[in-house]
């Protein structure tokens, strides 16, 4: 297992609810924290295919949505210098967008919008800042792949497509605002589904 895909960080991320949205988002950053970002595409790929429709699977973006959004306004209240508290700025406003668009998505499902968790981030300073940063985006990003296959609509495929896009540029730039290279995979790794779940199960004891 190689360390640099372990981000043991994302363990001292709280997610505070008990909807099934909030548990798969917790069940998604054990999985990070343990076996690494890669860990999560298969995680949620196979949640998602045990989901109750696109209205399960809109409801999980949007948790997560919830969690960066919140993030970067808690982010914006610590020391980071002008460059990165532009960037958590702007980056902020565009998972406010993406919150405000999954909602109205959600209600014209016809389902109810999942509540908003209550969040911890490990979040003192700049330096903590630049650690989890990138990884919330990373984390995003597999998420997002992991659940596209269990979408139906195609025009919700083309949003969450649309989305997923932007997370990756997020998690690129701050790459390079923090002196890391902006894409350091050709492809994504891939994990065998044993060792997901081996890697998951502990934090969801936990939560």
């Amino acid at each position: 297992m190689s360390p640099r895909f372990e981000h043991p960080r994302l363990a001292a991320v709280e997610v505070h609810g008990m909807t099934r949205s909030a548990f798969l988002l917790r069940a998604v950053l054990g999985a990070g924290a343990v076996s690494g970002v890669a860990a999560v595409t298969p995680l949620v790929r196979r949640a998602a295919a045990q989901a109750g429709g696109d209205v399960d699977v809109v409801n999980f973006a949007l948790t997560l949505e919830y969690l960066e959004a919140d993030f970067y306004r808690r982010a914006l209240e610590i020391d980071l210098g002008d460059e990165l508290a532009t960037l958590a700025t702007e980056f902020g406003g565009h998972e406010q967008q993406h919150v405000d668009g999954l909602v109205a998505t959600v209600e014209e499902l016809g389902g109810p919008p999942a509540e908003r968790p209550r969040f911890t981030f490990p979040l003192a300073d700049r330096a903590d800042f630049e650690k989890l940063a990138v990884t919330l985006e990373d984390t995003g990003v597999s998420a997002y792949n992991g659940a596209a296959p269990a979408i139906s609509d195609k025009r919700i495929l083309a949003a969450a497509g649309g989305i997923v896009q932007v997370e990756a540029r997020h998690a690129a730039t701050l790459r390079l605002a923090v002196g890391e290279d902006p894409s350091p995979d050709t492809f994504e790794p891939a994990l065998e589904r044993e060792r997901v779940l081996s890697a998951v199960q502990p934090f969801i004891a936990r939560g």
